[in-house]
This record gives structure tokens, sequence and C-alpha cells, in this order.
């Protein structure tokens, strides 16, 4: 897994995916990132070390370096799970997170309220309630992986 150490939620990440590593007996390496040059010397790690897959961590940095991530990904051969849509629109292969199209909904709706009156302090803390699947069979063909059909039907959306 990429993380960028700078970030307010990697902690978290970092814990729970440990956490489920364990669970699940499964190796986990995390590589801090925080530039460009700090990717590319991650992404040769993963390859030295004969890494299965990779997960992008969440976050501003990583993902305004989501062509770079992306690209490297797909220069390792490397099957790369992200959080958003956007990473496998640009050519990644899976991602599943809240939908940032219905996040920005919702900050309208709040703009709507404050215009209409109503104090900000006084308005409820939303969450994401929509999060979606995103698959790119372009790229599991290009990296070999034959996507089950169970995974195609669960997916929000795949790209062809």
């Amino acid at each position: 897994m990429l993380v960028n150490p700078n970030s307010p939620e990697t902690e978290a990440e970092r814990r729970d995916l440990l956490a489920a590593s364990l669970k699940i007996g499964q190796q986990l390496s995390i590589l801090d990132v925080s530039s460009g040059r700090e990717i590319e010397n991650a992404f040769a790690k993963l390859v030295q070390s004969s890494a299965g897959a990779a997960l992008i961590g969440t976050g501003p940095f990583l993902t305004s370096h989501r062509q770079q991530l992306v690209a490297l990904a797909a220069h390792s051969k490397l099957p790369t799970m992200y959080s958003l849509r956007e990473f496998v629109a640009d050519g990644g292969l899976i991602s599943y997170g809240a939908s940032i199209t219905e996040a920005y909904r919702q900050a309208g709706l709040y703009v709507g309220q404050i215009l209409k009156g109503k104090k900000p302090a006084d308005l409820p803390v939303m969450q994401s309630t929509k999060f979606e699947f995103v698959l790119n069979l372009k790229t599991a063909k290009a990296l070999g992986l034959t996507v089950p059909q169970s995974l195609l039907v669960a997916a929000d959306e795949v790209i062809e």
C-alpha cells in the first residue's frame, strides 16, 4: 500500500489495513510517499519484492498524482486498487470508495441551506452514503486477468 504520511487519514488507513491483513493472514507492506520520485521508488520496491497487488491510499496528494500512479501500475503490470473512480477512468484497474459527485451534491445542499439563512453550526454532519465500485476491463485484459462474473454484476460501473 502507498500512503502519504502527511495526510490526516493515513494513520486510520494504516491501522485498519494492518488489522485486516492480520485477520486474513496476508502480508502487508505500507510505503510512505510524499513526492513523485518517492512514488516511482515505491513501485520499484513493490516489483522487486514480487508484490501481488497494490492499494493506493486516499487524500489530495495521491489523487493529484493519479496519472503517474496509474501509469506506474500499468508499466509494472501490478494489479492496483484505488479509492476513487477517477483513477479507473484514467486507466486504473479497480476502485471502491465514496462518490465525489455525490459529495459535491451534498455540499451544494449545505450551501443552499446556508443561503436560506441556516447557520452552518446548526447543520448536521453528513457522511458519504453512496459508494462506487468501478472496474476497467481493458486494464484487466492488459494485466492478463479474468474478471469473475460475480464482480462484473456487483460493479456500479464497468469501463470497457
